[in-house]
């Protein structure tokens, strides 16, 4: 069947004991200039401690809202739950410290009109600009944006912040591999899996959502040497799947990084998002190696 002109979509949060950035989420999501029987919200508790039904139970009335609870087994298990519980004809996927603009889901859904079998991925913003761990970090995920879909309509990467799945197809592909339990290129995979079954990706730009992740120096350095680890797997895996050996980008993409501060957000803080960018590399690198080393049982 053909995708009506205004889809439903199944929004799907997965969450671990971030009960305020939830409710922050929440409050965006009823914000959504959407028509309310044309959208549902799915938020998966991931084994959290705090109990999610007070915050919950404020956006009765306001969200067609469901909560769901499963034992702590990672965020691709979760939004796999949450996708197995939906409704609309659509998966719009994002997490909970993340705040969707007002039109995000106009803004997929004209693509999902107009290209019903293909995944559609928006643009994540920093908005915690004063934080500028934060702000290096989201700026790695917009340089890999700008590289990976440099042709929007043969894009090849979305994070799971911001990611629009048909909602058949997605089961068909059998979701994100739960082999990932942490946040760590288990979207990565799954992108790359559906592009290898065919099928393709668009990227749409205006489709924004901000990201308030908080960060230290140390907590930081954890985050990228964790990507480094999922990098290792996906790799691996990617290898496998196409009876290839393990690649990684070439050297310009690592030279395009680091300039990338001065041509996105030239200032006084790019020398800084520059030297914190290679920062990023070192830690991914040792996570990767220390992967390689350990094997992957090593990550669970």
């Amino acid at each position: 069947m053909p995708m009506t002109d205004v889809p439903s979509f199944s929004i799907v949060i997965p969450t671990y004991n971030r009960p305020e950035q939830l409710a922050v989420c929440l409050q965006a999501c009823a914000r959504l200039d959407y028509p309310r029987d044309r959208f549902e919200v799915i938020v998966v508790d991931d084994g959290g401690v705090e109990p999610l039904d007070g915050i919950v139970a404020r956006f009765h009335g306001v969200l067609t809202l469901t909560l769901l609870q499963q034992e702590n087994r990672g965020p691709a298990a979760a939004r796999n739950r949450g996708a197995s519980e939906a409704l609309g004809e659509v998966l719009a996927f994002t997490d909970d410290d993340c705040a969707p603009a007002s039109d995000w889901l106009k803004a997929l859904g004209r693509h999902c009109v107009a290209s019903p079998d293909c995944v559609v991925g928006g643009r994540t913003i920093n908005a915690l600009t004063g934080n500028v761990y934060s702000t290096a970090s989201q700026l790695l995920i917009s340089y890999l944006l700008s590289f990976y879909n440099a042709i929007p309509n043969q894009a090849r990467f979305f994070p799971s912040s911001n990611l629009a799945f048909p909602t058949k197809p997605f089961r068909a592909a059998g979701g994100f591999d739960v082999t990932y339990p942490r946040a760590a290129a288990e979207d990565r995979e799954l992108c790359d899996r559906w592009l290898h079954l065919g099928q393709r990706m668009i990227y749409a730009a205006e489709a924004v959502v901000y990201h308030a992740h908080a960060l230290t120096f140390r907590t930081f350095l954890w985050q990228h040497f964790h990507y480094g680890q999922g990098a290792f797997c996906f790799h691996r895996v990617r290898a496998r799947r196409r009876q290839d050996r393990v690649k990684v980008e070439p050297l310009t993409f690592y030279v395009n990084m680091l300039r990338y501060p001065f041509v996105s957000a030239p200032g006084v803080q790019a020398p800084l998002l520059m030297l914190l960018l290679m920062v990023t590399q070192v830690a991914n690198a040792a996570g990767f190696f220390w992967m390689r080393i350990k094997g992957t049982a090593a990550i669970k």
